[in-house]
């Protein structure tokens, strides 16, 4: 699959968001190391909190299947029906992220008229993950 092709994806499963209190939309198209897609639309919630964002509602979903390993994640994502901006993952998304990807996982950010890739590693440098935790 493309970049383009995943991209398209992301875009597909933004039109699910629930963002009634930020009218921010977001769509995120996840690739597990078996190939399969697994796609996530950010959730609001009145309280905040709870709100969960579309990586992560991908990433969710992806290992609620089994799926623990991944090589991509494309991410649309703007106020309304804009997608004229790049939309990078939160902090948060990229600690969870960082829990089940190598540094090397490719991050395409996206417009339908822009493609930017990145990788894991370069957003979210010094990690902190399993290895820093005593045994």
């Amino acid at each position: 699959m493309t970049d383009k092709e995943l991209l398209l994806k992301a875009i597909e499963a933004r039109a699910f968001a629930y963002a009634p209190y930020s009218n921010h939309k977001v769509g995120a198209a996840l690739v597990g190391k078996s190939g399969k897609i697994y796609t996530g639309c950010n959730v609001e919630n009145a309280a905040y909190t709870p709100t969960n964002c579309a990586e992560r509602t991908a990433i969710f979903k992806a290992v609620s299947k089994g799926e623990r390993e991944f090589t991509a994640i494309a991410i649309v994502g703007g106020l309304g029906d804009n997608l004229s901006e790049l939309c990078a993952p939160c902090g948060v998304c990229r600690q969870v992220l960082s829990e089940f990807c190598d540094g090397d996982l490719r991050i395409i950010l996206g417009t339908p008229e822009k493609i930017t890739v990145t990788t894991l590693s370069n957003i979210l440098p010094y990690s902190f993950g399993k290895s820093d935790l005593a045994k």
